[in-house]
Protein backbone atom coordinates (compact mmCIF):
# COMPACT_ATOMS: atom_id res chain seq x y z
CA UNK A 1 0.00 0.00 0.00
CA UNK A 2 1.35 3.35 -0.61
CA UNK A 3 1.92 5.69 2.26
CA UNK A 4 0.18 8.26 1.46
CA UNK A 5 -3.05 6.06 1.47
CA UNK A 6 -2.09 4.27 4.79
CA UNK A 7 -1.63 7.36 6.62
CA UNK A 8 -5.28 8.60 5.26
CA UNK A 9 -6.71 5.22 6.60
CA UNK A 10 -4.96 5.46 9.92
CA UNK A 11 -6.63 9.09 10.77
CA UNK A 12 -9.98 7.41 9.48
CA UNK A 13 -9.07 4.74 12.32
CA UNK A 14 -8.79 6.72 15.15
CA UNK A 15 -11.78 8.81 14.57
CA UNK A 16 -13.92 5.68 14.87
CA UNK A 17 -11.68 4.71 17.78
CA UNK A 18 -12.97 7.96 19.49
CA UNK A 19 -16.23 7.55 19.17
CA UNK A 20 -16.32 3.97 20.46
CA UNK A 21 -16.33 4.35 24.71
CA UNK A 22 -13.37 2.29 25.85
CA UNK A 23 -12.70 2.32 29.72
CA UNK A 24 -10.04 0.20 30.75
CA UNK A 25 -11.90 -3.55 31.21
CA UNK A 26 -14.65 -2.02 29.08
CA UNK A 27 -12.32 -2.22 25.68
CA UNK A 28 -14.27 -5.07 23.47
CA UNK A 29 -15.78 -2.62 21.09
CA UNK A 30 -12.54 -1.41 20.26
CA UNK A 31 -11.11 -4.81 20.17
CA UNK A 32 -13.85 -5.63 17.64
CA UNK A 33 -13.32 -2.35 15.55
CA UNK A 34 -9.46 -3.41 15.20
CA UNK A 35 -9.84 -6.99 14.66
CA UNK A 36 -11.81 -6.31 11.75
CA UNK A 37 -9.67 -3.76 10.32
CA UNK A 38 -7.19 -5.84 9.83
CA UNK A 39 -9.29 -8.74 8.96
CA UNK A 40 -10.65 -6.60 6.25
CA UNK A 41 -7.26 -5.65 4.32
CA UNK A 42 -6.54 -9.99 4.39
CA UNK A 43 -4.79 -10.33 7.84
CA UNK A 44 -5.59 -12.93 10.10
CA UNK A 45 -5.83 -11.57 13.92
CA UNK A 46 -5.95 -13.48 17.40
CA UNK A 47 -7.42 -12.45 20.40
CA UNK A 48 -7.80 -13.05 23.66
CA UNK A 49 -10.29 -11.06 25.76
CA UNK A 50 -9.44 -7.49 24.79
CA UNK A 51 -6.35 -7.62 23.33
CA UNK A 52 -5.91 -8.14 19.35
CA UNK A 53 -2.88 -9.05 17.85
CA UNK A 54 -1.38 -10.68 14.29
CA UNK A 55 2.01 -10.87 12.90
CA UNK A 56 3.23 -10.03 9.14
CA UNK A 57 2.67 -12.42 6.02
CA UNK A 58 5.72 -13.93 5.60
CA UNK A 59 6.52 -14.44 9.41
CA UNK A 60 9.52 -16.98 9.45
CA UNK A 61 9.97 -18.92 12.39
CA UNK A 62 14.14 -18.82 12.12
CA UNK A 63 13.91 -15.18 12.16
CA UNK A 64 14.04 -12.81 15.39
CA UNK A 65 10.86 -10.26 16.14
CA UNK A 66 9.68 -7.49 16.23
CA UNK A 67 6.92 -5.99 18.61
CA UNK A 68 4.59 -3.31 17.85
CA UNK A 69 2.54 -2.23 21.03
CA UNK A 70 0.21 0.46 22.45
CA UNK A 71 -2.99 0.25 23.88
CA UNK A 72 -6.73 1.39 22.98
CA UNK A 73 -8.25 1.85 26.61
CA UNK A 74 -8.71 5.26 28.11
CA UNK A 75 -9.30 6.98 31.21
CA UNK A 76 -12.55 8.30 32.16
CA UNK A 77 -13.12 11.89 31.01
CA UNK A 78 -12.68 14.56 33.50
CA UNK A 79 -15.16 16.90 34.37
CA UNK A 80 -13.23 20.14 32.98
CA UNK A 81 -14.22 18.70 29.40
CA UNK A 82 -16.53 21.74 27.53
CA UNK A 83 -17.01 19.45 24.12
CA UNK A 84 -18.75 16.07 23.91
CA UNK A 85 -15.23 13.31 24.33
CA UNK A 86 -16.53 10.87 21.52
CA UNK A 87 -17.33 13.24 19.03
CA UNK A 88 -14.21 12.83 17.07
CA UNK A 89 -14.54 16.57 15.37
CA UNK A 90 -11.50 17.82 13.17
CA UNK A 91 -11.46 21.49 13.87
CA UNK A 92 -8.71 23.44 12.05
CA UNK A 93 -5.58 21.65 12.76
CA UNK A 94 -7.07 19.35 15.49
CA UNK A 95 -8.55 16.31 16.25
CA UNK A 96 -10.20 16.81 19.05
CA UNK A 97 -11.59 13.34 21.35
CA UNK A 98 -10.84 11.09 24.71
CA UNK A 99 -7.69 8.67 23.51
CA UNK A 100 -7.04 10.88 20.56
CA UNK A 101 -3.31 11.70 22.25
CA UNK A 102 -3.28 9.10 24.82
CA UNK A 103 -2.76 6.58 23.04
CA UNK A 104 -4.41 6.61 19.97
CA UNK A 105 -2.72 8.15 17.33
CA UNK A 106 0.17 6.04 18.48
CA UNK A 107 -1.89 2.96 17.79
CA UNK A 108 -3.08 3.69 14.55
CA UNK A 109 0.41 5.12 13.57
CA UNK A 110 2.00 1.40 14.41
CA UNK A 111 -0.83 -0.32 12.85
CA UNK A 112 -0.48 1.91 9.92
CA UNK A 113 3.51 1.10 10.03
CA UNK A 114 2.18 -3.19 10.03
CA UNK A 115 0.03 -2.81 7.06
CA UNK A 116 3.03 -1.02 5.31
CA UNK A 117 5.36 -3.32 5.93
CA UNK A 118 2.90 -6.66 5.80
CA UNK A 119 3.33 -8.19 2.65
CA UNK A 120 6.91 -6.83 2.09
CA UNK A 121 9.12 -10.30 1.60
CA UNK A 122 12.35 -10.72 3.21
CA UNK A 123 12.41 -8.65 6.61
CA UNK A 124 15.07 -9.01 8.40
CA UNK A 125 12.82 -9.25 11.56
CA UNK A 126 9.36 -10.75 11.76
CA UNK A 127 6.53 -8.04 13.33
CA UNK A 128 4.17 -8.86 15.95
CA UNK A 129 1.13 -6.38 15.99
CA UNK A 130 -0.33 -6.25 19.68
CA UNK A 131 -3.31 -3.49 20.24
CA UNK A 132 -3.79 -4.27 24.12
CA UNK A 133 -5.99 -3.50 26.60
CA UNK A 134 -5.84 -1.97 30.57
CA UNK A 135 -2.96 -0.20 30.41
CA UNK A 136 -4.47 2.96 31.74
CA UNK A 137 -4.84 0.91 35.23
CA UNK A 138 -1.56 -1.24 34.84
CA UNK A 139 -4.34 -4.34 34.61
CA UNK A 140 -3.61 -7.85 34.63
CA UNK A 141 -5.47 -8.56 31.40
CA UNK A 142 -3.59 -6.45 28.96
CA UNK A 143 -0.38 -6.94 27.63
CA UNK A 144 0.76 -9.00 30.33
CA UNK A 145 -2.01 -11.48 29.57
CA UNK A 146 -1.11 -11.87 25.91
CA UNK A 147 2.88 -11.74 26.13
CA UNK A 148 3.24 -15.23 26.67
CA UNK A 149 0.98 -15.64 23.45
CA UNK A 150 3.34 -13.58 20.99
CA UNK A 151 6.05 -15.82 21.12
CA UNK A 152 9.96 -14.88 21.40
CA UNK A 153 10.52 -11.34 21.13
CA UNK A 154 13.54 -9.80 20.01
CA UNK A 155 12.78 -5.48 20.70
CA UNK A 156 10.14 -3.94 21.11
CA UNK A 157 8.58 0.05 20.20
CA UNK A 158 5.63 1.05 22.64
CA UNK A 159 3.70 3.35 21.41
CA UNK A 160 2.84 6.22 23.89
CA UNK A 161 2.98 10.54 23.00
CA UNK A 162 6.29 11.48 22.84
CA UNK A 163 6.43 13.82 20.06
CA UNK A 164 8.43 10.97 18.20
CA UNK A 165 11.33 11.52 20.43
CA UNK A 166 12.86 7.87 21.55
CA UNK A 167 12.11 7.37 25.38
CA UNK A 168 15.52 4.94 25.66
CA UNK A 169 14.57 4.07 30.00
CA UNK A 170 11.62 4.16 31.67
CA UNK A 171 11.16 4.23 35.17
CA UNK A 172 10.00 1.27 37.53
CA UNK A 173 7.77 1.82 40.10
CA UNK A 174 7.24 0.39 43.53
CA UNK A 175 4.85 1.16 46.29
CA UNK A 176 5.60 -0.03 49.56
CA UNK A 177 3.29 -0.14 52.26
CA UNK A 178 5.04 -0.02 55.66
CA UNK A 179 4.03 -1.04 59.08
CA UNK A 180 6.21 0.00 62.48
CA UNK A 181 5.29 -2.14 65.47
CA UNK A 182 5.11 -0.67 68.95
CA UNK A 183 3.57 -1.34 72.40
CA UNK A 184 0.10 0.43 73.00
CA UNK A 185 0.37 2.18 76.43
CA UNK A 186 -0.84 5.19 78.39
CA UNK A 187 0.76 8.19 77.23
CA UNK A 188 0.48 9.65 80.98
CA UNK A 189 2.19 6.98 82.28
CA UNK A 190 6.05 5.34 81.05
CA UNK A 191 4.17 2.67 79.04
CA UNK A 192 4.15 1.22 76.14
CA UNK A 193 6.23 1.51 73.26
CA UNK A 194 5.76 4.43 70.73
CA UNK A 195 5.17 2.80 67.06
CA UNK A 196 5.54 6.77 65.71
CA UNK A 197 8.84 6.89 66.48
CA UNK A 198 9.76 3.47 65.60
CA UNK A 199 8.26 4.94 62.26
CA UNK A 200 10.51 8.44 62.46
CA UNK A 201 13.82 6.82 62.32
CA UNK A 202 12.76 4.04 59.31
CA UNK A 203 11.06 7.59 57.56
CA UNK A 204 13.68 9.57 57.86
CA UNK A 205 16.30 6.32 56.24
CA UNK A 206 13.69 6.90 52.86
CA UNK A 207 14.14 10.01 53.45
CA UNK A 208 18.37 10.42 53.15
CA UNK A 209 19.41 7.12 52.22
CA UNK A 210 21.33 7.02 48.43
CA UNK A 211 21.92 4.15 46.36
CA UNK A 212 25.39 3.48 45.05
CA UNK A 213 24.18 3.24 41.36
CA UNK A 214 23.21 5.75 40.05
CA UNK A 215 21.56 5.51 35.97
CA UNK A 216 23.48 7.26 33.26
CA UNK A 217 19.68 8.39 32.11
CA UNK A 218 17.59 9.30 35.30
CA UNK A 219 20.31 9.83 38.41
CA UNK A 220 19.63 8.58 41.79
CA UNK A 221 16.21 6.65 42.76
CA UNK A 222 13.82 8.01 44.22
CA UNK A 223 11.98 7.33 47.21
CA UNK A 224 9.10 9.37 49.10
CA UNK A 225 7.04 8.90 51.65
CA UNK A 226 3.33 9.79 50.91
CA UNK A 227 1.12 8.62 53.57
CA UNK A 228 1.18 8.18 57.12
CA UNK A 229 -1.33 7.20 59.73
CA UNK A 230 -0.89 6.50 63.21
CA UNK A 231 -2.83 6.49 66.45
CA UNK A 232 -6.71 6.54 67.68
CA UNK A 233 -7.19 9.09 70.73
CA UNK A 234 -4.88 11.33 72.27
CA UNK A 235 -3.80 9.65 75.53
CA UNK A 236 -2.85 6.25 73.70
CA UNK A 237 0.70 5.11 72.58
CA UNK A 238 -0.08 3.67 69.35
CA UNK A 239 0.85 0.48 68.82
CA UNK A 240 1.21 0.31 65.01
CA UNK A 241 2.19 3.01 62.51
CA UNK A 242 1.37 2.45 58.92
CA UNK A 243 3.29 4.53 56.25
CA UNK A 244 3.05 4.13 52.24
CA UNK A 245 6.84 4.92 50.22
CA UNK A 246 6.31 5.94 46.56
CA UNK A 247 10.13 3.95 44.84
CA UNK A 248 11.13 5.20 41.29
CA UNK A 249 13.07 2.67 40.13
CA UNK A 250 15.68 3.77 37.49
CA UNK A 251 17.53 1.14 35.08
CA UNK A 252 20.39 0.54 37.24
CA UNK A 253 18.58 -1.62 39.92
CA UNK A 254 15.37 -4.70 39.31
CA UNK A 255 12.64 -3.99 41.70
CA UNK A 256 13.55 -6.82 43.51
CA UNK A 257 17.08 -5.84 44.10
CA UNK A 258 15.95 -2.77 45.89
CA UNK A 259 13.10 -4.30 47.88
CA UNK A 260 16.65 -6.64 49.47
CA UNK A 261 18.30 -2.73 50.10
CA UNK A 262 15.23 -2.07 51.48
CA UNK A 263 13.99 -4.09 53.99
CA UNK A 264 18.12 -4.76 55.05
CA UNK A 265 18.32 -0.92 56.06
CA UNK A 266 14.70 -0.28 57.96
CA UNK A 267 13.10 -2.24 61.12
CA UNK A 268 9.59 -1.64 59.65
CA UNK A 269 7.87 -4.40 57.63
CA UNK A 270 7.62 -3.38 54.29
CA UNK A 271 5.24 -4.87 51.76
CA UNK A 272 5.24 -4.30 48.20
CA UNK A 273 2.00 -3.84 46.69
CA UNK A 274 3.44 -4.90 43.37
CA UNK A 275 6.89 -5.92 41.30
CA UNK A 276 5.50 -5.93 38.26
CA UNK A 277 6.11 -2.35 37.26
CA UNK A 278 10.09 -2.80 36.51
CA UNK A 279 12.33 -0.48 34.83
CA UNK A 280 13.01 -0.68 31.50
CA UNK A 281 15.75 0.48 28.86
CA UNK A 282 17.16 -0.43 25.24
CA UNK A 283 21.05 0.50 24.67
CA UNK A 284 21.07 3.58 22.87
CA UNK A 285 23.83 2.14 19.96
CA UNK A 286 20.60 -0.21 19.48
CA UNK A 287 20.13 0.09 15.50
CA UNK A 288 16.52 1.51 16.05
CA UNK A 289 17.59 3.72 18.43
CA UNK A 290 20.30 4.75 16.26
CA UNK A 291 17.78 5.04 13.55
CA UNK A 292 15.49 7.29 15.41
CA UNK A 293 18.52 9.76 16.52
CA UNK A 294 19.73 9.88 12.27
CA UNK A 295 15.94 11.49 11.65
CA UNK A 296 16.48 13.99 14.55
CA UNK A 297 15.02 12.38 17.14
CA UNK A 298 15.98 12.92 20.53
CA UNK A 299 16.76 10.53 23.73
CA UNK A 300 15.58 10.51 26.92
CA UNK A 301 14.16 8.80 30.35
CA UNK A 302 10.79 8.95 30.43
CA UNK A 303 9.74 9.49 34.62
CA UNK A 304 6.09 8.21 33.96
CA UNK A 305 5.34 4.48 33.58
CA UNK A 306 3.51 2.75 30.32
CA UNK A 307 3.57 -1.63 29.15
CA UNK A 308 6.60 -1.12 28.77
CA UNK A 309 7.34 -1.99 32.02
CA UNK A 310 6.23 -5.30 31.53
CA UNK A 311 8.27 -6.02 28.71
CA UNK A 312 11.45 -8.28 29.60
CA UNK A 313 12.99 -6.90 26.05
CA UNK A 314 14.50 -4.07 25.13
CA UNK A 315 12.53 -1.43 24.35
CA UNK A 316 11.64 1.94 23.51
CA UNK A 317 8.97 4.25 23.77
CA UNK A 318 8.24 6.24 20.86
CA UNK A 319 4.66 7.64 19.17
CA UNK A 320 2.88 11.01 17.75
CA UNK A 321 1.38 13.50 20.28
CA UNK A 322 2.25 15.54 23.52
CA UNK A 323 2.61 13.92 27.24
CA UNK A 324 1.25 16.97 28.41
CA UNK A 325 -2.35 16.27 26.51
CA UNK A 326 -2.88 13.09 27.99
CA UNK A 327 -6.22 13.16 30.66
CA UNK A 328 -6.38 16.45 29.98
CA UNK A 329 -9.94 18.18 29.51
CA UNK A 330 -10.66 18.52 25.82
CA UNK A 331 -7.93 16.06 24.93
CA UNK A 332 -6.73 16.39 21.32
CA UNK A 333 -4.33 15.42 18.71
CA UNK A 334 -2.81 17.50 15.56
CA UNK A 335 -3.91 15.91 12.63
CA UNK A 336 -0.83 16.02 11.07
CA UNK A 337 0.57 13.75 13.92
CA UNK A 338 -0.69 10.71 12.69
CA UNK A 339 0.68 11.04 8.86
CA UNK A 340 3.95 12.18 10.80
CA UNK A 341 3.47 9.42 13.07
CA UNK A 342 3.35 6.66 10.04
CA UNK A 343 6.38 7.75 8.43
CA UNK A 344 8.37 8.42 11.56
CA UNK A 345 7.88 4.48 12.25
CA UNK A 346 8.52 3.53 9.15
CA UNK A 347 11.24 5.75 8.09
CA UNK A 348 13.03 4.54 11.44
CA UNK A 349 12.36 0.80 10.61
CA UNK A 350 13.45 1.24 7.38
CA UNK A 351 17.09 0.64 8.26
CA UNK A 352 16.84 -2.04 10.91
CA UNK A 353 14.37 -4.60 9.42
CA UNK A 354 14.39 -4.11 5.68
Amino acid sequence: MLLENIQKESLDLLRQLIRIQSFSKEEDRTANLIAQFLEERGIKTQRKMNNVWAYNKHFDANKPTLLLNSHHDTVKPNSGYTRDPYDAAIEGDKLFGLGSNDAGGCLVSLIGTFLYYYEQENLKYNICLAATAEEEISGNNGLELVLPDLGELEFGIVGEPTEMNLAIAERGLLVLDCVSHGKAGHAAREEGENAIYKALKDIEWFRNYQFPKVSEVFGPLKMTVTIINAGSQHNVVPANCTFTVDVRVTDAYTNEEVLEIIRANVDCDVTPRSIRLKPSSIDKNHPVVQAGVALGRTTYGSPTTSDQALLDIPSVKCGPGFSGRSHMADEFLYVREVAEGVAGYVNMLKPVIV
